[in-house]
């Protein structure tokens, strides 16, 4: 019984941690983020601006913690990829984890004017560029592992696996930028797949 205590509390916290986030997101896209307040928040969720502090530090991190949470997904898409195909195009499927959330049944509706938020916020977009440079980070250490693994090791100067990374998320936040200026017209998954193709033959 002890065993499944922490599951439960954690499963919990995340819960409370989702609806937080979801109130406050609604709030930011009607009122702006600048003039939504943590009060405001805590207020919208019926709790007290100490206890919105205990799940999140800091208010950007209420945009921003959820990509944290997704590093390892993306991990694992990329480990669950052949060890024959392509790096670049196991790179584009990575970026299969963060559609399946912006699809995600309940959520469509606020993926957009949430991208815009953060997009037209400078400490939110200066804040989302670090934590893709950590996902970065992430996934080229995996990329050599991968290499290694394979027999074939990349030289410590060699750019490749982290050129290619570069040039991935680079093409995320360009299908990122894409699918706002359509208004949000057609798909994620296309953005990203037409942001790709631009480089993908070349990578």
């Amino acid at each position: 019984m002890n065993e499944k205590l922490p599951g439960l509390r954690e499963r919990t916290r995340r819960a409370v941690r989702m609806e937080i986030a979801e109130t406050a997101s609604a709030l930011f896209v009607e009122r702006g983020y600048e003039a939504t307040t943590i009060d405001d928040i805590a207020a919208a969720v019926g709790m007290s601006q100490r206890s919105v502090f205990r799940y999140f530090a800091t208010k950007e991190e209420i945009v921003l913690g959820k990509f944290d949470l997704v590093v390892d997904d993306m991990l694992a898409a990329l480990r669950a990829r052949p060890a024959d195909e392509t790096v670049w195009t196991s790179l584009h499927h990575v970026f299969d984890v963060l559609v399946s959330l912006a699809e995600a049944p309940g959520h469509e509706e606020m993926v957009e004017p949430m991208h815009r938020v953060i997009f037209e916020t400078p400490v939110l977009l200066a804040g989302y560029l670090q934590k893709l440079q950590q996902i970065q980070d992430a996934v080229v250490a995996e990329l050599l592992e991968r290499a290694e693994a394979a027999g074939t090791p990349h030289a410590p100067d060699d750019p490749t696996p982290r050129a290619l990374t570069a040039a991935a998320f680079g093409c995320l936040v360009a299908a990122q930028h894409s699918w706002l200026a359509s208004g949000a017209k057609g798909s994620f998954a296309d953005a990203i797949a037409r942001a790709m193709a631009t480089v993908g033959p070349r990578a």
